[in-house]
């Protein structure tokens, strides 16, 4: 067998496998007001709906693309088709969905996943979910997990309008206006009080047509009292055309309530992750992330948590890894608004073959948010001197009383740790593999056991061909 020599020769075979398309409906690219109007008829929207997307389409068209982070001009919106429907209705048994489709998510792992882990399922095929289950003894808990298009226009359509994209409004920036405009499939949660659903919930987007875009929204609801964990895993063929996801997340975290939000993030390198995760945290409740950030061309991701109630409380632990052509720009933010509120941000980024990884964080403690106290850790390593790493951290606190602290460390592999490893039988590649592992060991902890074993192989593959 050839050694693997270069980031080219690395075999990522279980996310490129590309299906042959076989879609029921595409719309043609580009993004106008007819477009957007023929995707809410497709889709069935509600009156207000179909509204809200030519009103966010409005935003969009009104306002400026970001200037201050890495550059998107390989982006062209008029090359982009926002919705493709594949050639499948929903299923709720596995047996059920295409064979074709079947077989992508089975390669993958996800049911094998959810028949060993997990109470409940959906996996999202470009732009629809193509299937969706969640176990009996969870629903009989009064616990909703059902498609957006489902909940939109079944029972909980007036808890869906009520919280629908206000946490996360298409005023924010461009992409969350785009994001309203062309927004298909995703997740609706609702926990009631004072249930803990003891073994998570997991969604999975897979993109596969190219030139596509993928515009999933993920509105979970946690009641007071109650508890959830909550895992999306994401991944998509590369090709030699740019495709776009713009998702957005929305949380509910009521009065002692707890969510836990668990995300692999495995896009192909001609992806441009444009993505918004937002939670909003009642009196005593607790959000909870973990991120890891390993493929897209180009990301910008800042999942942000607005501490509103008193004790509410904010954990954040991520880990980016950037390669050969990857511009990765993460990180998180916090708004400390309710008194006694404490969050702590913890990252790791690591970066090689020229890969750019930039770690941003905005903590704001609001006048009123006294006794807070915030946290904020990250640690850069880079792999050569052709690799970049920043550190761009924002506080501004309000209150005279409040503890807040930052501590940023950037480094490289020490040449006398790769020594000492080699002198033990491993080989430098393994070596340093054996090192990045390490670095990475505090987030690989804190995911669940199966995306724990993905980012460690995820890594050493990366790791291949990156000697000299």
């Amino acid at each position: 067998m050839k050694e693997k020599s270069q980031v080219e020769d690395i075999d990522r075979s279980i996310y490129d496998f590309k299906d042959d398309e076989k879609d029921a409906y595409r719309i043609k690219a580009g993004l106008t007001p007819e477009i957007v109007q023929k995707l809410s008829k497709e889709k069935h929207d509600p009156a207000w709906m179909e509204l809200f997307r030519l009103h966010s389409l409005q935003i969009y068209n009104e306002m400026a693309v970001p200037d201050w982070g890495p550059s998107i001009e390989g982006l062209n919106m008029d090359q982009i088709v926002t919705y493709v429907r594949p050639n499948t209705k929903m299923k709720a048994k596995w047996s059920d969905v295409p064979a074709d489709i079947k077989n992508t998510f089975e390669r993958l792992g996800i049911p094998e996943a959810e028949r060993k882990s997990l109470a409940g399922v959906g996996a999202q095929y470009d732009s629809e979910l193509v299937y969706h289950n969640v176990r009996e003894e969870v629903a009989a808990q009064g616990v909703v997990y059902t498609d957006m298009e489902s909940a939109l226009t079944g029972e909980y359509a007036d808890m869906v309008k009520k919280h629908f994209m206000k946490l996360v409004k298409p005023t924010d920036h461009k992409f969350a206006a785009l994001h309203g405009a062309v927004w298909s499939g995703g997740s609706f949660v609702y926990v009631p009080k004072g249930v803990s659903v003891e073994i998570p919930l997991q969604s999975y987007f897979r993109l596969n047509a190219p030139g596509a875009g993928q515009f999933e929204h993920t509105l979970i609801i946690v009641d007071e009292g109650a508890d959830l964990h909550f895992i999306e895993g994401c991944s998509a063929p590369k090709y030699n055309v740019a495709n776009l996801h713009a998702g957005c997340v929305e949380l509910f975290v009521g009065k002692n309530a707890r969510l836990r939000y668990s995300t692999i993030e495995n896009w192909s390198k001609n992806m441009y992750n444009l993505n918004t995760k937002r939670a909003l945290v009642e009196e005593g409740g607790t959000i909870e992330w973990v991120s890891g950030s390993f493929g897209s061309h180009v990301s910008y991701l800042y999942p942000m948590s607005i501490l509103k109630g008193r004790d509410s409380k904010m954990e954040f632990t991520g880990i980016t890894f950037a390669g050969k052509g990857q511009n990765l720009d993460t990180g998180a933010k916090v708004v400390h608004i309710g008194e006694n509120t404490s969050s702590y941000i913890n990252t790791k980024s690591i970066s090689k073959d020229g890969g750019i990884s930039t770690f941003r964080s905005s903590v704001v403690v609001n006048k009123g948010a006294e006794n807070a106290k915030s946290s904020v850790s990250c640690q850069s390593l880079m792999l050569d001197s052709e690799s970049r790493s920043d550190t761009i951290p924002a506080m501004d606190i309000r209150t005279k009383n409040a503890d807040v602290g930052h501590e940023a460390q950037i480094g490289s592999i020490s040449d006398e740790a790769v020594f000492y490893l080699m002198s033990r039988g491993m080989s430098e590649e393994d070596a340093r593999a054996c090192i990045v592992s390490g670095f990475a060991d505090n987030v690989s902890k804190e995911l669940p056991l199966e995306y724990a074993l993905e980012m460690n192989n995820l890594i050493h593959l990366e790791m291949k061909g990156s000697i000299g």
